[in-house]
């Protein structure tokens, strides 16, 4: 039936005047975000390098919003007493959550009967940054390269022992890797702490581990490490003569962690939108790039939806080492 001009009419005036109010509305909440204090909870540890950026950015936060911006560290049971301390918090962005890409694509692998996909309860708002991972060994280990690493392990499938920080972390993931893309057999060690993990590679303990500039230079600056490749496409500014996985003989690959604040799922746009504006200004302050530079910790350009594309396509890889080895921590 044909609708008559006049009623077409005002429907078409109802029309453009709700999304002038939506328009509205989303500028409205944008303008008054934030009007109190915002909390960040933080899946990391106080003095751990994620929990340093979130402390400088969210001073810079502070000051733009002209609000207290708290932080609130919830370390342990895989990242759990952060996420249940903030998942059932409104979706007004006055609760967000710091956590890392393996909370958001390993988690639901690693603990497969709670049924949580961490990306279907929250949702990114903004991205910190990105770390690469070199592959260190004790000072004086025998093995100069990887291709040393992995003639070694084909040589003597499950005595080469790698550690890491714990299961499911990237240190673990990135070395299952390893071994599927070399058809090697080496044996997992994890550890409770960083700092442990990394003076028993040094002593000689664990043959080798992944980890990021930040949580192993102390035992590199004492003399205890070396690095023997980066596990990136190229090589990074800050160690220019540690080759990466390709050049020292192994396979191309990228193993590496990014850092992101979520929010509750359902969080306005406009706000999100805000969010995301106010964290890469933040980040992009002379004092925190610098912090940036000594961690090796790279920027990121991500929108929020970039995020969730690189999640899933780390939970994919995830899955699938996950399921070869049947890891849970269950």
């Amino acid at each position: 039936m044909t609708v008559p001009f006049p009623a077409r009419r005002r429907h078409l005036l109802l029309v453009a005047a709700a999304a002038s109010l939506l328009a509205g509305t989303a500028q409205a909440q944008t303008a008054a975000f934030p009007n109190k204090p915002v909390t960040i909870f933080t899946a990391f540890a106080p003095g751990s390098g994620p929990d340093a950026v979130l402390r400088l950015v969210s001073e810079k936060l502070s000051k733009t919003w002209n609000q207290r911006v708290l932080v609130e560290n919830r370390p342990g049971g895989g990242g759990f007493i952060a996420i249940d301390a903030v998942k059932t918090k409104p979706a007004d962005g006055y609760t967000l959550l710091q956590l890392d890409s393996e909370h958001l694509a390993a988690l639901p692998h690693l603990y497969k009967s709670r049924g949580f996909e961490t990306l279907k309860t929250f949702e990114p708002a903004a991205i910190l940054f990105r770390t690469p991972f070199m592959l260190a060994v004790a000072a004086d280990s025998k093995f100069k390269t990887v291709a040393d690493v992995v003639a070694a392990a084909k040589a003597a499938p499950g005595k080469v022992s790698y550690g890491s920080w714990g299961v499911g972390s990237p240190g673990h993931l990135g070395g299952e890797e390893l071994q599927m893309r070399t058809g090697t057999e080496m044996q997992h060690v994890p550890y409770r702490e960083v700092s442990q993990l990394f003076t028993s590679v040094g002593a000689g303990d664990v043959s080798w581990s992944f980890g990021s500039l930040p949580s192993s230079q102390g035992a590199f600056k004492a003399g205890k490490l070396r690095y023997i490749a980066i596990a990136a496409p190229k090589r990074i500014p800050q160690l220019p003569d540690v080759p990466t996985m390709a050049e020292a003989g192994g396979p191309a690959m990228d193993v590496n962690s990014f850092v992101v604040l979520v929010a509750p799922r359902g969080l306005p746009a406009a706000v999100r939108d805000k969010i995301h504006a106010d964290v890469a200004k933040a980040v992009a302050e002379p004092d925190v790039q610098g912090r940036f530079n000594t961690f090796a910790f790279e920027t990121l350009s991500w929108s929020p939806d970039e995020i969730g594309r690189q999640a899933a396509a780390k939970s994919k890889i995830y899955g699938e080492l996950a399921k070869r080895k049947n890891i849970s921590l269950e």
